[in-house]
């Protein structure tokens, strides 16, 4: 690793160098990506809301909770170079994807049913009600798709530069945790105010339609990759 400091003639200020890359240009570079990746809705996004205006508040801050946790266990097996290993073994990318699959076109397929039902004690039947369950219904949601995984492999890969300092990584990190716990956890509370919370009731059986055709597109969509 090459490091050194140079003078931005723009501004007189000294910027750190790691192999003639700017590295707080590249850690900004690669939270603005991230942040981009993180807002694009997806079954994370469409569990928090569902449970949040389809059960409690309460219900989608603890969704939001896996979700985090879960993202955070991503970001960490990238970092120790999990997605490499991953690569390297093909069976057991299958394997994992295939199980992700399952899960998330079974949780959609709970969903529909209960659209199809039309009944609120069916739709909250697939509404996790408990601290514990909404917690297990958000870590398993974002652990059941590996895209989060690929996508922190890229980052690492693409936009950490080689031979970063130990600050840039453990930085990043921490980023990843900080922004999806804020991020989600705003999407709950947005999402089950009283007057979203009152609209959806009008419109809950077409909502718990939506969200279940998401987990299911997504689950067959994970299933269908080679």
């Amino acid at each position: 690793m090459i490091l050194t400091s140079a003078k931005d003639q723009d501004h007189g200020e000294e910027v750190e160098l790691v192999n003639g890359i700017d590295i707080g240009a590249a850690f900004l570079t690669a939270l603005v990506v991230w942040l981009a990746a993180l807002m694009t809705p997806g079954p994370d996004f469409a569990a928090t809301v569902h449970a949040s205006v389809g059960g409690s508040r309460r219900s989608g801050l603890w969704v939001a909770a896996g979700v985090t946790v879960g993202m955070a266990a991503w970001a960490t097996a990238s970092l120790f170079g999990l997605h490499a290993v991953l690569l390297a073994f093909g069976g057991l990318v299958t394997a994992f994807r295939l199980a992700g699959a399952v899960y998330l076109i079974y949780i959609g397929g709970r969903l529909l049913w209960a659209a199809w039902k039309g009944e609120a004690s069916h739709a909250h039947a697939a509404t996790p009600r408990s601290v514990s369950g909404a917690f297990r219904h958000g870590l398993l949601t974002n652990l059941a798709n590996p895209k989060a995984l690929a996508l922190f492999g890229s980052l690492f890969a693409v936009l950490v530069p080689p031979d970063a300092p130990s600050w840039f990584s453990v930085g990043f990190l921490v980023a990843v945790v900080v922004t999806t716990a804020a991020w989600y956890a705003l999407v709950a509370v947005t999402m089950s105010t009283d007057a979203i919370a009152h609209g959806y009731r009008r419109v809950e059986r077409g909502m718990t339609a939506v969200t279940g055709v998401v987990f299911v597109a997504v689950g067959a969509r994970l299933a269908a990759r080679p």
